[in-house]
């Protein structure tokens, strides 16, 4: 017997990708339902080799599902995310409304499988940021090797991190700067085609933005909550794949070999490591892929215990959509959830 699933959100990019995944990855499903606002009630979209008309959210009796995976903003996941878990659904929340609830889990399975279990509280599990989801999954094998004492990050965020709207956005700026049509940011602050901006999401008090706040305070509750991490989060005029520098101090000794080892053995990770011309992985090399991948292992030899790290993966894949599917699959796996009679 399978599990019917409701994917919330299903017209967005995320949403779309969920439902790709699932098939992809053959989830043990009976039935798969598309889920969207009434504005889109109707519209068609595509699981595997399926067709799915989308169902209203106001109207869809969740009480039919075993999972929910949500991907519809934050204000809809504050309110209906209960309302889902209360009717019996696990909700599996791909936004920031309940990352930081103490009685709800925040998950990455190749680096904290085993906190899946804490779901019962609420009966809702949260899905980390997109540039969290994938430094977790590298940091991990090099905590486990030598404790990691602080993290600085540097974030180059493509804008499929913004949505659909974001994407558009960038291709109508970088096609009418060649017919010479003046840049009209909509989305971004600034122009984002052909540049970098300094910001994504809003300003706090102490001059931070939130999304760098969110890397710190995900990255202490998914892995250690005595890691020093710091983080500069950048947009750039890519449609997909997030990448990011890594600067990491350790509290024992580690070489490049050993780091370089550690992570080819790690669960989600591929290393492309070779110290020559196109020796590393770029963001448009990783879209449509699973793995979180990286390169440019070096020492940092300014610190006592120090290393360097480029890392890539697909925002839409292990940033969002992927990771909510793996979520699933591990409470599956862990015999957490029984699909209902």
């Amino acid at each position: 017997m399978g599990y019917r699933i409701a994917v919330v959100g299903a017209t967005g990019n995320v949403g779309r990708e969920m439902l790709a995944i699932l098939a992809e990855r053959e989830f043990p499903v009976d039935e798969v339902f598309a889920i969207a606002s009434s504005r889109s009630i109707g519209r068609e979209v595509s699981f595997g080799d399926a067709t799915l008309k989308c169902q209203d959210l106001e109207q869809f009796d969740f009480a039919r599902c075993d999972f929910a995976l949500l991907s519809a903003g934050g204000e809809i996941a504050k309110k209906w995310a209960p309302k889902i878990a209360k009717s019996g659904a696990l909700v599996i929340d791909n936004s920031s409304a309940w990352r930081y609830d103490a009685d709800v889990p925040l998950i990455v399975p190749e680096v904290n499988a085993a906190a899946v279990e804490g779901f019962t509280k609420k009966n809702i599990i949260a899905n980390p940021n997109c540039s969290t989801a994938q430094l977790v999954v590298a940091l991990k094998p090099l905590h486990d090797l030598a404790q990691i004492k602080r993290v600085v990050v540097a974030t180059y965020q493509s804008v499929s991190g913004a949505g659909k709207d974001a994407m558009d956005e960038l291709w109508t700026q970088t096609r009418g700067i060649f017919v010479t049509d003046p840049p009209e940011p909509q989305i971004f602050t600034k122009q984002i085609a052909f540049n970098v901006i300094p910001h994504i999401d809003t300003f706090m008090e102490d001059g931070t933005t939130r999304e760098e706040w969110k890397m710190v305070a995900e990255t202490k509750k998914i892995m250690d909550k005595n890691i020093k991490l710091t983080a500069t989060c950048v947009r750039v005029p890519v449609f997909v794949g997030h990448a990011e520098a890594v600067n990491i101090e350790f509290a024992k000794p580690i070489t490049v070999d050993e780091a370089r080892e550690a992570m080819r053995e790690a669960p989600g990770l591929l290393v492309v490591d070779k110290h020559e011309d196109g020796g590393y992985v770029t963001p448009v090399e990783c879209v449509g892929d699973f793995a979180t991948y990286v390169s440019r292992i070096r020492e940092d030899s300014t610190v006592e215990h120090g290393l360097n790290l480029w890392v890539v993966s697909d925002n839409l894949r292990k940033g969002a959509a992927l990771n909510t599917v793996q979520i699933a699959e591990t409470v599956i796996n862990r015999k957490l959830l029984a699909p209902a009679a």
